[in-house]
C-alpha cells in the first residue's frame, strides 16, 4: 500500500503551485510597488522643472505668484500625496570671479537658501561672471500603499537649473 501510494502522482500540481504561488504573487506586486514608486518619483521631478521653468518665464516675482507657483507643483504630483513633497526655487547669480551666489530662495516644505551664500555643488562651467540661473530642488519621500514589497519610505530628490527666459536675472519684490 505505502508502495503504491509512492507511486501515485496526482497531486503534484497541486503542490507545485501551492510553493511557487506565494513567490509569483510577491514579485508581482514588488514590481506594482518599484512601478508606482518610479511613476512618483517622475511626477515630483516634473513638479520642479515646471516649477522652476514658471519661475524663469518672469522677470520679477513675489511671495503671492511664488505661493501660487508651487500651488502648480502639488497638482502635477497628483494623485500622489503632496504632504512628502518638498520643494525649493533660488535664484542664483555668479559674481565678478564667477562664484555662483544666492540672490534668493523660497521654499515650501523646506527652507530657503541664505541670500548670498555660496551654492556648494553648482556645476562647474555653467555660470559665466554676472549670469543668473534658476534652481529649482525638488525632495520626495515615496510610501508604499502596500508596504508589503517596499516597508519603508523611498527619499526622491532632483535639482534643475534653468535660465531666465524674459530679463537676465529673476528679481525678487515684496509687492
Amino acid at each position: 500500500m505505502l508502495k503504491s501510494l509512492h507511486q501515485d502522482e496526482r497531486g503534484n500540481a497541486g503542490i507545485e503551485f501551492a510553493l511557487l504561488a506565494p513567490i509569483m504573487l510577491l514579485l508581482y506586486f514588488g514590481l506594482a510597488e518599484l512601478t508606482v514608486a518610479m511613476m512618483a518619483e517622475r511626477r515630483a521631478s516634473h513638479a520642479a522643472s515646471v516649477v522652476g521653468d514658471l519661475v524663469t518665464q518672469s522677470s520679477t516675482m513675489n511671495a503671492t505668484q511664488m505661493t501660487d507657483i508651487f500651488n502648480v507643483g502639488n497638482a502635477l504630483l497628483k494623485p500622489f500625496p503632496t504632504t512628502p513633497l518638498h520643494m525649493r526655487v533660488t535664484s542664483v547669480k555668479a559674481d565678478a570671479a564667477g562664484v555662483a551666489k544666492v540672490t534668493w530662495s523660497r521654499g515650501q516644505g523646506m527652507s530657503g537658501m541664505s541670500t548670498g551664500a555660496a551654492v556648494a555643488g553648482f556645476p562647474a562651467g555653467m555660470l559665466a561672471a554676472g549670469d543668473s540661473l534658476v534652481m529649482a530642488e525638488v525632495q520626495y519621500s515615496y510610501t508604499s500603499s502596500l508596504g508589503q514589497v517596499l516597508p519603508s519610505a523611498l527619499s526622491f530628490s532632483n535639482t534643475f537649473y534653468i535660465r531666465p527666459r524674459k530679463s537676465p536675472e529673476v528679481v525678487w519684490t515684496t509687492g
